[in-house]
């Protein structure tokens, strides 16, 4: 076939697919969490709408910064390429620049201020970090500080970097942590986050299928807020 005849009997499907490719690199995109260092926020099989410019206006297909719209603050989800590898991750941002971030068995400290744990009782099994995955105790606390204010879920049997000195963020970067505390490689693996390698803010789900019951829907977590 003619690529020239081919490209003008469709042209108006090709425009539409360009602005598509556009827009999820630019405005707003959508993923699919494959893992379970977010829990008990995000699920395995959440689909997560990630929105580009929450922060900054960047040159599509780039990490290159064409004006800071907003500041990232503590407590917001956030999408970003790993400084370590490159593999888009989605995290809590914990720290801002300027804080002074440490943590004691399990217990994070910001600013010399310590965040408060409240116990979860009974907490929903399809929230915890599935059977097949982890099979030991999963606790789950009401973390608080300051505009920090979510569960997390600690496992008390698994090993993990419970404990780090106190480290000041620097300029230009952000400290970021899995809510599933013991089960993220997050910013205590491969370090802080330069604030261009953020790619957009999570704020609500898309919708949800739950992998381990035949992908049934979460109704629950359609268009849900994070």
């Amino acid at each position: 076939m003619n690529i020239k005849k081919m490209i003008a009997e469709n042209k108006g499907f090709l425009v539409f697919m360009m602005g598509m490719v556009l827009v999820r690199s630019a405005v707003a995109d959508y993923y699919s969490v494959p893992s379970s260092s977010m829990y008990p926020t995000l699920l395995e099989g959440d689909r997560v709408i990630c929105d580009r410019i929450a922060y900054d206006l960047k040159v599509p297909f780039t990490d290159v910064v064409v004006k800071h719209l907003n500041d990232p603050q503590r407590g917001d989800v956030v999408t970003f390429t790993s400084p370590e590898d490159g593999v888009r991750l989605v995290k809590r941002l914990v720290a801002v620049p300027g804080d002074v971030v440490e943590m004691r068995n399990e217990h994070l400290y910001i600013n010399g201020q310590s965040a408060n744990y409240e116990p979860i009782s009974a907490p929903s099994t399809d929230h915890l970090t599935p059977q097949r995955e982890f099979s030991g105790e999963q606790l789950v606390f009401k973390e608080r500080l300051g505009s920090l204010d979510h569960n997390i879920i600690v496992m008390p049997e698994r090993s993990a970097m419970r404990t780090f000195a106190p480290v000041t963020v620097p300029e230009g970067h952000y400290m970021m942590l899995g809510d599933n505390r013991d089960n993220s490689k997050d910013s205590r693996y491969i370090g802080l986050v330069k604030r261009e390698l953020i790619t957009g803010q999570v704020k609500h789900l898309m919708f949800s299928l739950n992998g381990d019951h035949y992908y049934l829907p979460r109704m629950e977590r359609f268009g849900a807020k994070v």
